[in-house]
């Protein structure tokens, strides 16, 4: 989750947790559900774009549906206050990224590494924050305990058992320490960086029985 203290509004206090995607039962898909996950899906890309054109705290919910190509209402529907939308966008962010790498790192962990670096430093809204709004990146590379920190170690972990590697608590710290580095400070030479980090983690096989 993007730290309260971070991203203040003026609107309302409300929590900000992200509104749960649409359920539905297994194997019932409907016209209706598909057409709220498409809609979710534009507005969580509308809040990545207004971040990157206006700014966390100038962006506005109507900045938000416009981007999104939807109604203000539609989105009111989906999200009650704009810390909700980020939260939401973060969330889903942290969840694709970490999937993506895991396929990659059956076949090569440091590759995954790199991948999640470029990905992280070259992001549009946050190289936006990176220049205009210091405080929300003080908050970004801090982590916490917050459900979102939470996201993201599970995601490291998904990603160095896919590779067969240590995941231990020490491990998953060393990777994303390494990695949120890189959300003040886009990396060079990640490739040999990846690796460095890759080849420090040893082969899970080794901890077995120890």
């Amino acid at each position: 989750m993007i730290p309260e203290h971070a991203l203040a509004t003026d609107e309302p206090p409300v929590s900000a947790e992200p509104s749960a995607a649409p359920r539905r039962a297994p194997g019932v898909r409907s016209r209706a559900g598909n057409a709220m996950e498409r809609t979710r899906s534009a507005v969580l890309d509308g809040a990545a774009r207004a971040v990157e054109k206006h700014g966390a705290r100038r962006a506005t919910m109507g900045d938000i549906a416009v981007l999104a190509g939807i109604a203000k209402g539609t989105l009111y529907n989906h999200f009650r206050a704009k810390d909700a939308v980020y939260a939401a966008a973060v969330e889903a962010a942290v969840r694709s990224l970490a999937e993506e790498c895991a396929l990659v790192a059956r076949d090569d962990l440091a590759e995954a590494l790199a991948l999640a670096a470029e990905r992280i430093g070259g992001h549009p809204a946050l190289r936006r924050l990176a220049t205009d709004e210091l405080a929300a990146i003080a908050a970004f590379v801090t982590p916490d305990d917050g459900p979102t920190w939470r996201l993201a170690r599970d995601g490291v972990r998904a990603v160095l058992d896919a590779a067969g590697r240590v995941s231990d608590a020490a491990a998953v710290d060393v990777v994303l320490r390494w990695l949120i580095s890189f959300v003040a400070f886009p990396g060079v030479e990640l490739s040999r960086q990846a690796s460095l980090v890759a080849a420090a983690l040893p082969p899970a096989s080794l901890t077995h029985g120890a």
